[in-house]
């Protein structure tokens, strides 16, 4: 008499069960994966001016001249640093000393060549720019009443936050 053994194989409905749960698994598990790849790329900072305001003193300069007051917001998921800050498409630093300063949240910058301005995530800052009126020999020039000057805040990872406001 000889043996015979009998084979039975796996049910149908039972591998396709099990194909479609471990496919199921697969997904989530990649889905997790590049959701936290993406969300560690994602941070960025986004600064947002709050107020912007200009006023003309007389006794500011010898020639009078313009505080400029703006409060930039950093509204994005990562910390901020303004690096440069151009009036007119001019860094500040090269306009004649003295005839602008910056003082960040009351305390003036002794060193405009250089600025490391910190902003934290979610936090606010207030510049003050004191702008020298121009008249024809001293002073910055197109800083005059009535004419409107474009700020631009530049941050260490690249971003221009741009101002433009008229002068009273």
């Amino acid at each position: 008499m000889a043996l015979t053994r009998v084979k039975k194989a796996m049910s149908p409905v039972l591998s396709t069960i099990i194909l479609v749960s471990v496919t199921i698994v697969v997904a989530i598990s990649s889905s997790y994966w590049m959701g936290a790849l993406a969300t560690g790329q994602m941070r960025s900072e986004q600064l947002e001016i709050t107020s912007a305001y200009a006023e003309f003193n007389q006794t500011l300069f010898a020639n009078g001249g313009w505080s400029l007051t703006v409060e930039l917001k950093n509204t994005g998921s990562a910390d901020a640093t303004i690096t440069n800050i151009f009036l007119n498409a001019i860094h500040i630093k090269d306009y004649t000393t003295g005839s602008i300063t910056l003082s960040v949240n009351g305390i003036q910058q002794a060193d405009l060549s250089s600025i490391n301005i910190g902003l934290t995530k979610g936090n606010q800052v207030r510049l003050l720019l004191r702008l020298e009126r121009y008249n024809g020999g001293t002073g910055i020039q197109g800083c005059t009443s009535g004419t409107r000057i474009d700020v631009n805040f530049h941050t260490a990872a690249g971003m221009i936050c741009p101002l433009k406001i008229k002068l009273p």
